[in-house]
């Protein structure tokens, strides 16, 4: 039987395939589009799971839909209300768009996908719940899920047990840690729902001893943090809830005046709120985790929804907490809302047991080598094959280890934000310059932003100080943990200036020729531990397609591109086809 998952309109649409209870097949609609955190119906997405598995819509069982759209436009509705007249262009602008697409979404699968079956509705916290729990290692569990807002919930948390989910408490809008933390990534001029990520790895660039930062006392007065763990936000520095725009005049004048980025190199003072942020994200999330264990006396924690994403709060978890085992859901945000759904209809609807664990993100698009060389035929591009898979993985290694940056397209694509070894740019993380190179030649991003470190998972504890690897986080590269301090002079490039990682393991069984590559790059230069970032630039989707991969490598710093059974280097093919697409994006 098949259920397909289906998330779209607000944040990063995606879809997910089920068959039998087991995940088959997920992708963002971004990847397809290549229009980053893509919000629209996910036809591309969709089309692509049922392709994976050379099935029709009329195939699917069940389509569930992973928030109900009625109750979250009573929430806009209400809040409109609650707030007019200051509210009403806000108002005007957005009615369009619900009347016109959010509230149809049953009337647009029918068109779309031609599909006359049963659609259902999944809360958005409770999809969220579903897809950290039920795809977890864990029979049993304590739930906590933390983002923006989905209908009205910003908050949850609860118990799992076998097929079952209760949510036995929430904080509701307009009080929220994901806006919080939204509102001030606007404040210091980064983009919204795209770069508070960014935010978080300033963060250690600026004072992290709340009895110091100046700017943690200021944010303190914003949001009132209470002893069982739940908060309220002062809602007179916020703008959010009237407003197309997040902060409040009040608060811009609670931190020092309006503050505008724009390619600036970033100060003291800005570096100095990233991380009062940061502290008082954690103060309040340590508050909660610990009340939910009081109430729950469960070792087991998942975690999801965007807040969990926050891979430097995420690597303290277990040690500031009593939780003993912790399992956070690759794509934590809006993106595995469409999973959740998913689950919650197999397991919980139709009471089916629990028969799959998340073990590798690898759920996307494939490409063989047929038809790799197609493409690279069709196209006149100048490469050369590998024998077989020892030389690719030597070649490559030598490469890396000669501080050439290698595009590596693998297998299939990841489902989450992360690059995982299949759709990465590596790199050698001995080289002190290679930070620097990767930023401003390859990536085009902001200089003080750090790179990840990959290490096959039995060689974790020998170079971070971080917890025993299991199967869960940080496979998915949602840890940061400190590198142990004899390492940091030798693998500079992703130490960051806390000396801190954000560390990846992998394990074989979970992609065999990434793991034998770092192991051979470990035999040439004594650390088996490359430099793994997303194949992509800045203000892209990661790459999906070969064209994708061969586009992003001609318009950037990348030295070569192991796509496949193939190698293409960057110097051995002219820019001529490509020039009038890669100039534009320059």
């Amino acid at each position: 039987m098949y259920i397909l998952g289906v998330g779209c309109y607000y944040h990063d649409a995606s879809a997910a395939l089920l068959n039998d209870g087991k995940l088959v097949a997920a992708a963002e609609e971004e990847r397809f589009t290549r229009k980053k955190h893509d919000t629209s119906f996910p036809i591309n997405a969709i089309k692509y799971c049922l392709a994976s598995q050379g099935i029709t819509i009329r195939d699917i069982k069940y389509i569930a839909f992973y928030e109900k759209p009625f109750l979250k436009f009573e929430r806009v509705l209400s809040q409109h209300l609650e707030s007019f007249p200051l509210s009403f262009k806000t108002f005007l602008s957005s009615m369009p768009s619900w009347l016109n697409q959010k509230l149809r979404i049953i009337s647009t699968i029918r068109h779309k996908l031609k599909y006359k079956g049963d659609v259902l509705f999944v809360e958005h916290h409770m999809a969220h719940a579903a897809s950290a729990f039920l795809v977890s290692p864990f029979e049993r569990a304590a739930i906590l899920t933390v983002d923006g807002v989905g209908e009205w919930t910003t908050t949850s948390y609860g118990m799992g047990d076998g097929n079952s989910i209760l949510l036995m408490k929430e904080i509701r809008f307009p009080h929220s840690i994901g806006l919080l933390y939204s509102t001030i990534t606007a404040y210091l001029g980064f983009s919204v729902n795209n770069s508070e990520y960014k935010v978080m790895g300033l963060s250690a660039w600026g004072n992290m001893d709340a009895t110091t930062n100046l700017y943690y006392q200021k944010l303190k007065k914003v949001i009132d943090l209470r002893p069982d763990g739940s908060f309220a936000m002062d809602m007179s520095y916020f703008a959010y809830h009237y407003k197309d725009r997040m902060p409040s005049k009040k608060l811009c004048d609670l931190l020092g005046g309006p503050v505008e980025w724009r390619g600036a190199q970033m100060t003291l003072r800005h570096k100095d709120i990233a991380a009062a942020l940061q502290i008082i994200t954690e103060e309040a999330l340590i508050g909660i985790l610990n009340h939910v264990y009081n109430e729950t006396r469960c070792e087991n924690l998942v975690i999801a929804g965007g807040v969990g994403l926050n891979s430097v709060f995420n690597g303290k978890i277990l040690k500031k907490t009593p939780f003993k085992n912790l399992w956070v859901q690759p794509a934590s945000g809006d993106a595995g809302g469409s999973l959740g759904a998913a689950f919650f209809a197999n397991n919980i609807i139709l009471r089916k047991k629990r028969n799959f664990v998340f073990e590798d993100a690898y759920l996307g698009p494939e490409f063989p080598t047929d038809e790799i060389k197609a493409f690279l035929d069709g196209k006149g591009i100048t490469y050369t094959k590998f024998k077989d898979e020892k030389e690719l993985v030597s070649k490559t290694a030598s490469l890396i280890h000669q501080n050439k940056v290698v595009g590596w397209f693998q297998g299939r694509m990841e489902f989450g934000p992360r690059a995982l070894g299949a759709r990465s740019i590596l790199s050698n993380p001995c080289n002190p310059q290679m930070q620097d190179i990767l930023n401003l030649k390859v990536k085009h991003r902001e200089k003080f932003r750090p790179f990840a470190p990959v290490v096959c998972v039995e060689d974790a504890t020998a170079y971070f100080e971080c917890d025993e690897p299991i199967p869960g986080p940080t496979d998915f590269m949602l840890m940061v943990y400190p590198i142990k301090e004899q390492w940091r002079e030798k693998i500079p490039a992703v130490t960051h200036v806390d000396g801190s990682g954000r560390l990846q393991t992998i394990r074989r069984g979970q992609n065999p020729l990434y793991y034998d590559l770092i192991k051979e790059f470990g035999k040439l230069s004594g650390i088996p531990i490359l430099i793994n970032t997303s194949f992509n630039i800045r203000g892209e989707p990661i790459v999906c397609s070969p064209d994708d991969a061969y586009k992003c490598m001609m318009g950037t710093g990348i030295d070569c591109l192991v796509m496949g059974n193939f190698l293409i280097k960057r110097e051995d093919n002219p820019r001529d086809m490509w020039d009038s697409e890669i100039d534009a994006k320059e």
